[in-house]
């Protein structure tokens, strides 16, 4: 029961009494003060083997009767004893009396520990659908004062209900339980929930307990190629993945838009090519089942012609690169080229241009006929500027 303690005392018995009252008349000039020094001894763990404690005394002591107990040092000033195989029951206030005039006592308190029991998880029997809780719970008995307990994902501390603390019956120990409610995820699959004993009489992580979680979900899913760069001709495979608890047993492919190629071959999680053709490109639909739930995944197919290195990823961006530096050097070429061009037909022009002149024929008008009126103009215009026009 709680705050329960086993009480001892240390008496003298009644002849012995009587002898040391006479013997106290007889040496009271002597012993005018006796004074007890006795300390508190701090608590001891259950099942500790000794336990020391100290009495002050100018006369003699009664030893408790208990076996256990051992007198280990008697002096004029100073009684030690010993208890062994230490016991709940040894826990509580222990007295030691001198017998001068008056009577003087003086008592020490002992604290026996009791180490709490190794934790036990229970309620989680079953494997739990994703999205659904769980609620865990922890016992651990034998603990005096009651210990405390904690909960861990993995390495992380999580937060459970409070304690409850109950009284062993005829112990003066308890039991201490918690509770843990958990909405879990796929993530929380395998996961590990653990209770930890927290208590002084032991180290902390010395007793804990860990139980895995197993959460059920439906598939998640990928598409494996055999190779990132199929080639024309070659046999070819497609592999579908399902990531799911349980794993996927039941595949299903089709082909997006189309049927299924006739050398196409569904195998479970495989779907095989004997023969790759260019006719296969398309997209490839894989659906898994695990009896949770359905998951797909596509995958898109492209058939790299035959001359092309399948075993060498870099053979089409080299092909591609190589096409581009030749198309580039082209262009280059004619635009030099052209320039060329018109550079030479411009100083062409330049070094050829014409010089013309043009006469206005004074006269002219009195002149009876065109070819009169040229005549009369020859001769008669020598100081008339010329008349340039350029070409270009």
């Amino acid at each position: 029961m709680s705050g329960m303690r086993a009480r001892q005392s240390m008496t003298f018995p009644a002849f012995q009494q009587a002898a040391l009252w006479a013997l106290a008349a007889l040496t009271m000039l002597l012993a005018t003060s006796v004074r007890s020094n006795f300390k508190s001894t701090p608590p001891i763990i259950y099942d500790t083997y000794v336990v020391y404690v100290l009495f002050l005394s100018a006369l003699s002591f009664s030893a408790l009767r208990d076996n256990r107990i051992q007198l280990v040092k008697s002096t004029a000033t100073e009684l030690i004893i010993t208890i062994s195989d230490v016991q709940l029951s040894d826990d509580g206030e222990y007295t030691c009396s001198i017998f001068t005039m008056p009577v003087r006592t003086a008592r020490a308190t002992v604290t026996v520990l009791g180490v709490p029991g190794k934790p036990v998880i229970t309620g989680f029997d079953d494997a739990v659908e994703e999205g659904g809780k769980v609620t865990l719970t922890c016992t651990s008995s034998g603990s005096k004062p009651p210990a405390k307990l904690h909960w861990y994902r993995d390495q992380e501390e999580i937060q459970g209900r409070p304690d409850v603390v109950e009284s062993n019956p005829d112990e003066p120990t308890y039991t201490v339980t918690s509770e843990l409610t958990l909405t879990v995820t796929r993530n929380d699959n395998n996961a590990l929930i653990t209770c930890a004993v927290d208590h002084p009489s032991i180290a902390n992580g010395d007793k804990r307990t860990e139980q895995p979680l197993s959460v059920l979900f439906s598939p998640s899913m990928s598409i494996q190629p055999e190779s990132d760069l199929p080639r024309e001709g070659e046999k070819f495979f497609l592999q579908c993945v399902g990531n799911g608890n349980p794993e996927p047993t039941a595949f299903v492919w089709r082909r997006k838009d189309a049927e299924l190629p006739p050398l196409a071959k569904v195998d479970g999680a495989f779907l095989r090519f004997e023969s790759l053709n260019k006719s296969d490109n398309g997209v490839y639909e894989c659906q898994a089942d695990n009896g949770i739930g359905m998951g797909d995944i596509t995958h898109t197919l492209l058939v790299q012609e035959a001359g092309v290195n399948a075993a060498d990823p870099t053979a089409m961006s080299t092909s591609s690169g190589v096409d581009h530096a030749v198309i580039g050097g082209v262009v280059a070429v004619i635009v030099f080229i052209m320039l060329c061009l018109l550079i030479v037909l411009g100083r062409y022009l330049i070094r050829h241009k014409g010089t013309y002149l043009t006469h206005e024929a004074k006269g002219s008008d009195d002149a009876p006929d065109a070819d009169t009126a040229i005549i009369n103009a020859e001769g008669g215009h020598s100081g008339v500027d010329d008349k340039k026009e350029y070409f270009i």
